[in-house]
């Protein structure tokens, strides 16, 4: 019988992605009469979202392209930084990157979060919302319905700031977002802020901030330490 086989070259940066047995990055496959290229890199394991060229003897192919025998594809990773669909990035996380959330609103960037959102509507709001949607679910990377999206590198959170900062190099703007809610903060004069500040809080600062969305109050206490740490590793990359 005739082989009916190609080959996916899955580029080093993707290998991550595949199963520990094709870690190698050389997938053979077999044809069937219908299934798109797409189809078969998803089924490997790596999500179309974080393809920026699949080519062969040097030609792009379109992922709706239907493979022949003897074919090698070379499948590549999305190029950094990459464009989002508005600019400066809007993004959106899934249930599980809540405190990754709050860490890209302390650098100024707009994170929508909610710790009880399905997978449809996740993906239904980044698409309308036009935001990027960051998830470590495939399976939700896998959908039709999702635009723009990626997947987050990184068991710690330290580590998948670093990746989704690396990917689309977003302006940074410090302290201007509130990390509850993702509003916009303000300065605000202190005498407005009393009535809700400690007595300790009231005598020891005098510059503070309040959340357009949720009139929370901030205000540099000795907690901010860690974060201004987190601020200058961030504005320094």
């Amino acid at each position: 019988m005739p082989d009916d086989r190609f080959t996916l070259r899955i580029a080093p940066d993707l290998r991550f992605l595949l199963p520990a047995k094709r870690r190698g990055g050389v997938v053979r496959v077999t044809r069937d009469a219908t299934s798109t290229l797409g189809h078969y890199v998803e089924a490997a394991g790596v999500p179309l979202t974080e393809v920026g060229e699949l080519r062969t003897a040097g030609t792009a192919l379109p992922a709706s392209h239907r493979p022949v025998a003897g074919e090698i594809v070379d499948v590549l990773p999305v190029r950094r930084p990459q464009r989002a669909p508005t600019a400066p990035p809007r993004f959106l996380l899934d249930v599980h990157l809540g405190r990754l959330a709050r860490w890209l609103r302390i650098l100024g960037l707009d994170a929508a979060y909610r710790n009880d959102a399905g997978d449809k509507e996740l993906a239904d709001a980044a698409t309308r919302e036009a935001r990027v949607l960051l998830t470590q679910d495939r399976g939700l990377l896998r959908r039709h319905d999702v635009g723009c999206a990626a997947f987050v590198q990184g068991a710690r959170t330290g580590e998948q700031l670093r990746d989704v900062l690396d990917r689309f190099a977003p302006p940074l703007d410090p302290w201007t977002r509130c990390p509850t809610c993702n509003g916009v903060l303000a300065a605000v004069p202190k005498q407005d802020v009393l009535a809700a500040l400690q007595p300790g809080t009231a005598r020891t600062y005098d510059s503070f901030a309040r959340c357009g969305s949720c009139g929370q109050v901030y205000w540099r206490g000795a907690h901010a330490r860690r974060l201004e740490q987190l601020v200058s590793d961030a504005t320094g990359r």
